[in-house]
């Protein structure tokens, strides 16, 4: 299969509106969500991610993950790739979501392996195995800080092997995997997760993005992706190393919020979570004021 789900894919904030027979009051804005989608990749990202596993896809009702997934493939079109969050704590769930995915037109899928429990190397390829038979292109997740499931380089070598494996998004934390996945795996495209070493991974091989906070710079990160994999080291550094505080926060508990916030004060729709998320505490909003302060005066 040819298609790496490589280049900056934004994992999509999802904006709510009131509604009182939603659960929590809050019910899914479509509407915004469409224009959300179609305005970052008007920007320059090659496509979005509804669903993202560790978002808010938690909150959402079955009916209300595929009409978000649906929404978003409508609303990017020809334009720019779509690839579904279809996490699932089994096999069999985690695989009609991708089948789903594969039935409304999606480009591909992102995928944790079981998280329930610190499932063991056989039942994590067993997974994905079951997944892939969906037919789409899988981004396969790597994030062992919440997920405690590692899927280290020897891991993914085993799971490059699995048809329509075709990507890996990284979020161990640490940029020397880059390198040694690329050894192992090498038919297996590197994506980076975490916005704080985005720049990193860039530098040591990652050919993608799958990224957050280009849901509040979508235009300034494209252009950071592109500096990097063009090796304009000084010009990347320039432009990352005023937006890394901000960046940070997606690899905090609390990205969801702080995402939602930065959209909010660039001008953009974030607007609240559904529970179990709750709004940020007074000190996490004043040091993310000062982080997005310092990453939008850089940018004028």
């Amino acid at each position: 299969m040819s298609e790496k789900l490589d280049g900056v894919i934004v994992a999509t904030a999802l904006p709510y509106a009131e509604d009182v027979a939603a659960p929590a009051g809050l019910r899914p804005d479509l509407d915004k969500y469409a224009e959300h989608c179609r305005w970052v990749v008007e920007n320059g990202c090659r496509g979005v991610g509804p669903n993202g596993s560790l978002g808010e896809y938690s909150s959402l009702t079955d009916d209300e993950r595929r009409a978000v997934a649906r929404t978003a493939i409508e609303a990017v079109g020809d334009d720019g790739i779509v690839v579904v969050g279809v996490h699932g704590v089994g096999s069999h769930q985690a695989r009609s979501w991708a089948e789903k995915a594969a039935e409304d037109g999606a480009d591909g899928v992102l995928c944790l392996p079981p998280t329930m429990y610190r499932a063991n190397r056989g039942e994590v390829i067993s997974h994905f195995t079951e997944v892939a038979k969906a037919g789409l292109p899988v981004m396969v997740y790597n994030n062992p800080l919440d997920t405690k499931v590692d899927l280290t380089p020897d891991v993914l070598a085993d799971l490059a092997q699995i048809e329509n494996v075709v990507a890996v998004k990284e979020f161990s934390g640490d940029v020397r995997r880059i390198l040694e996945i690329r050894e192992q795996a090498p038919d297996l495209a590197v994506i980076a997760g975490a916005d704080d070493l985005t720049l990193e991974a860039l530098l040591m091989g990652a050919t993608g993005w799958f990224a957050g906070f280009p849901n509040v710079f979508p235009k300034e990160s494209v252009r950071l992706f592109e500096l990097a994999t063009q090796g304009k080291l000084e010009e990347a550094r320039a432009l990352y190393e005023p937006l890394v505080a901000a960046f940070r926060w997606d690899s905090r508990t609390e990205f969801v919020q702080a995402i939602k916030y930065g959209m909010d004060y660039v001008g953009r729709f974030g607007g609240p979570c559904r529970p179990p998320r709750g709004p940020l505490v007074p000190e996490h909003v004043a040091q993310l004021e000062q982080d997005m302060k310092k990453a939008v005066e850089s940018l004028r």
